[in-house]
């Protein structure tokens, strides 16, 4: 018995673009509904039950930005941007709206993929809450014995690096921003001491990344935040 067909909204005005992603998800085995305004597309994502929402911030109507606020009132349906604006305030300004990822233009169709498929097996209860294990690289934490382990060796965590992994660890995938982190690890009052962020973060890669200078799952969002990757 085959899987269900994964049904993708894209709010996209640039019909070039949209022909080029539909077919790209389409050869994925996909099924793409497409909308060229931001009303409809959010009208679409309401009568189609979509996996995933992916929307440029450019449209003729309203800004892409208020298309992920209004979703966001009614569904935790994951959503990807494409945009071509690259400042760091528009990336952090769609990721506090509710969005998931954030990919600029131009992209290509691979790079975009694996960030549709890393978005669904989160979505499907790959990394919870509830999750008691996973795995990343030599690494293997255990949240039920508060246990990190790597190349079956106890690694040693400060509280606050236990608490910055959980963090990355349970929105596996998504690029959490310099705030949310800071929110999440410390509290609100804390919110815009980025610098201890960069500090514990440079800990943590330290105890578990093979090379902490070039990290190959806590890696960085240029300006935006951090992410962490390849987690089984």
């Amino acid at each position: 018995m085959s899987e269900p067909t994964v049904t993708i909204v894209l709010i996209e005005d640039e019909k070039l673009i949209r022909r080029f992603v539909h077919a790209s998800l389409e050869g994925e085995g996909m099924r793409v509904v497409e909308a060229g305004t931001g009303r409809e597309g959010l009208a679409m994502a309401a009568s189609s039950r979509p996996d995933m929402v992916i929307v440029d911030l450019g449209l003729p109507d309203i800004d892409g930005v208020e298309v992920i606020r209004v979703l966001r009132d009614w569904s935790a349906v994951p959503v990807i941007v494409l945009s071509a604006r690259t400042r760091e305030e528009d990336k952090v300004g769609a990721l506090n709206a509710g969005a998931d990822d954030y990919l600029t233009k131009p992209f290509g169709a691979p790079e975009l993929i694996a960030r549709i498929h890393a978005q669904l097996r989160r979505q499907r209860g790959g990394v919870t809450r509830e999750t008691s294990k996973i795995s990343f690289g030599e690494v293997l934490v255990d949240f039920d014995a508060r246990l990190v382990e790597r190349d079956g060796h106890t690694i040693h965590l400060t509280p606050i690096e236990y608490r910055l992994l959980s963090a990355l660890a349970h929105h596996a995938g998504r690029v959490l921003t310099h705030r949310q982190l800071l929110q999440e690890v410390w509290g609100p009052a804390h919110a815009e001491n980025a610098h201890y962020l960069r500090i514990y973060m440079g800990h943590l890669r330290q105890k578990l990344e093979r090379d902490p200078a070039q990290p190959v799952y806590i890696v960085t969002e240029l300006g935006v935040g951090y992410r962490l990757v390849g987690v089984r």
